[in-house]
């Protein structure tokens, strides 16, 4: 239950969430994080059970450190989101209640992965998950465009993920945002946040 999102610009990759976290009606946590960074140019949205996905977002760290070292490369993002399918699907029996997206930039470009609880991955232009996406969709849908540059995205990803804590309980209370681009990763500040929200 939450709203994450994200988006492939002509310059890097974007990807936004909320910080509510819920048990049924309950408001557990207002600012739980829901994007992590997996390497400095791979990073990855959470929605479902926080156990579950804090677990396999740990899995990718190691596997792409280790991928690292192996091959004196990163690993590229397609692999990334490979290798958390194939821990998704093996779990298929009992399966963990992980929605994901994986996103990042490397030497083919920006890409962004999503996928379900079984591990079935779909590459995206832009995508949301969780609860509010449906309130997320209408402001994609209408106002992003694919030759966008992370710029002119921001704002936009900024609207859709406060219309969706608007209109769904279990999102809420702020948002995070995180810009992936050939320089790296890195998350907007507060103020960064507050100035976007309010122009």
């Amino acid at each position: 239950m939450t709203t994450t999102m994200g988006v492939v610009c002509k310059d890097g990759v974007l990807m936004t969430t909320d910080t509510r976290a819920t048990m049924g009606s309950f408001v557990a946590h207002k600012h739980a994080k829901k994007v992590y960074q997996i390497d400095h140019h791979l990073g990855m949205t959470i929605a479902g059970v926080v156990g579950d996905a804090q677990a396999i977002v740990e899995m990718l760290k190691a596997n792409a450190a280790l991928y690292k070292l192996d091959m004196a490369r990163p690993i590229p993002v397609a692999s990334a989101a490979r290798m958390a399918s194939n821990i998704l699907f093996s779990a298929r029996y009992y399966p963990l209640g992980v929605q994901a997206l994986i996103g990042g930039v490397d030497d083919t470009g920006g890409h962004i992965f999503a996928l379900d609880p079984l591990g079935s991955t779909m590459e995206e232009r832009f995508v949301a998950t969780g609860s509010g996406s449906p309130v997320a969709y209408g402001v994609l849908e209408s106002e992003w465009k694919e030759d966008m540059t992370v710029k002119d995205s921001t704002p936009v990803l900024v609207r859709a993920v406060n219309s969706a804590m608007k209109r769904d309980s279990a999102s809420g209370d702020s948002f995070d945002v995180a810009v992936i681009t050939k320089e790296g990763y890195r998350e907007l500040t507060e103020d960064e946040k507050k100035h976007i929200l309010h122009a």
